[in-house]
């Protein structure tokens, strides 16, 4: 206990003098945000995770302003809760601000990744992934991603399900037809394997000592590496038709580059697959999840968007056809409970940018390397830009949203590549949903779970009953 305590008192004086150095060696007439960072080491990290985020964010605006510095998982940060300040560090200025992540992701990941670079880098694969998710590609997929939801909801039926849990292996199926196309080797089985053991370490402590689940993901990424070599070999060689072979066929498309430095190794190739997968899995997935609870708790909605949808059931059948993508066109009162189901949420409460040099902002003094922060949630949960913002209401959509308020997919050049997939498979979902079943929430928990992402408590158990028609 005694050593337990000097530790920490010693922890204590070395942060200490470190920021009486910092502070005294600021340039002279250079202020920092204010605000506070907490305690030493820890800063205001369990502050931040242990409560809804909506209360951190509006209790230091209010005593701060909307720019005001913290501590947060290890870095002195700066958070912005303003559009037109967040829009300077996305977008006006973004060549101050480079994205980052904690080493620890970024090596689960891999280092070659989109999202961890800048330049012409990230240029040249932001565009082969963006086409790989236009219009005129997922077209393409909605087939498939018909027939994983067909496939998926009757077994739902007089069953206690978890949501988030069944909209994660629904997620990750999409990812997968996002990623390999129509390829069926055996390989994709075994990359789902490795992947969901990557999954399970990708949030938890970053120890890589065995018998951990950083450990264990680690292992397994090396192992995926290899898989996804094999594999990107195995099509480099192949001669299947052009549109078959989603993401992987277009990051292989690098191969007919005349430029050698525009041409993509195995292992780029591979960093950006998975990094893809990781986009497109868990955040979609609680967005599905918070859906399925607005719509059970806002009756008149749901009634509102099962009545769109029966037109669109009704036509289909008089046709004698599937799904299509002109039809999910067809779909504005469902894509405006998709927009605000966004808006409310706020999966990704915040992103991460960090200032490459010394940087005025607005009055302040931002020191190079620190974290900045614009808060989404915030932005979307201000009654100045969404009156009422804990309304859940799909009607303020009719409107197009005031410039620079509305980014549940960040913005700029680091904006996430794949909104439309991630729209599309919900409308496919809510189609099908709501055109022959009704759900029931039978979770004795209410609020939100954060962790990472916030969720209804316990994965909101839902049971899913077939619409009786006469």
């Amino acid at each position: 206990m005694i050593s337990f305590l000097l530790i920490f008192v010693l922890i204590i004086i070395y942060f200490f003098f470190k920021w009486s150095f910092f502070y005294s060696s600021l340039p002279k007439g250079k202020l920092l945000p204010p605000g506070s960072m907490g305690w030493p080491y820890f800063g205001e990290t369990l502050q931040l995770y242990s409560q809804n985020p909506n209360s951190f964010f509006s209790t230091r605006q209010q005593r701060y302003g909307d720019i005001f510095k913290t501590h947060i998982l290890g870095c002195p940060c700066v958070m912005i809760s303003r559009p037109e300040a967040a829009k300077m560090v996305l977008v006006t200025h973004d060549h101050l601000f480079k994205p980052t992540y904690p080493p620890s992701k970024e090596n689960m990941i891999g280092h070659n990744a989109l999202f961890f670079h800048q330049g012409p880098y990230h240029s040249h694969l932001r565009k082969m992934v963006q086409s790989s998710f236009l219009p005129c590609a997922l077209k393409e997929s909605v087939p498939r991603i018909e027939n994983l939801v067909i496939d998926m909801l009757p077994k739902f039926v007089d069953k206690t399900i978890n949501t988030l849990c069944e909209m994660k292996k629904y997620a990750f199926d999409v990812a997968i037809i996002s990623a390999f196309g129509i390829n069926t080797e055996v390989e994709i089985e075994q990359i789902k394997q490795l992947y969901r053991i990557l999954e399970k370490g990708y949030n938890s402590m970053p120890l890589n000592v065995p018998g951990t689940p950083f450990y264990k993901a680690m292992k397994a990424r090396k192992l995926l590496n290899e898989k996804l070599s094999k594999l990107i070999g195995k099509e480099r060689k192949s001669k299947k038709a052009a549109g078959t072979g989603g993401l992987l066929e277009v990051l292989l498309g690098s191969d007919q580059a005349e430029r050698s430095d525009s041409k993509l190794t195995d292992s780029q190739i591979a960093d950006n697959i998975i990094g893809v997968i990781f986009a497109a899995h868990d955040t979609t997935a609680s967005v599905m999840t918070w859906v399925l609870m607005y719509l059970h708790d806002n009756i008149d909605v749901l009634e509102a968007v099962a009545r769109e949808q029966e037109g669109i059931r009704c036509r289909i059948s008089e046709e004698n056809r599937n799904l299509t993508w002109d039809d999910t066109r067809l779909m504005p009162l469902t894509s405006r409970v998709f927009q605000e189901t966004l808006r409310s949420a706020s999966i990704l409460s915040f992103t991460f940018r960090e200032a490459v040099e010394d940087v005025e902002f607005e009055g302040h003094f931002i020191p190079k390397g620190w974290k900045v922060l614009p808060l989404f949630r915030s932005i979307h949960h201000s009654a100045a830009l969404f009156p009422h913002p804990s309304k859940f209401d799909p009607s303020r959509f009719e409107v197009a949203p005031r410039p620079n308020s509305y980014m549940p997919f960040g913005k700029g050049v680091h904006s996430c590549p794949g909104s439309e997939l991630a729209k599309l498979e919900t409308l496919i979902l809510l189609h099908h949903l709501t055109t022959t079943y009704r759900w029931k929430v039978i979770s004795s928990h209410s609020g939100t779970h954060y962790g990472p992402f916030p969720v209804p408590k316990g994965g909101l158990p839902i049971v899913l009953s077939p619409i009786c028609r006469t």
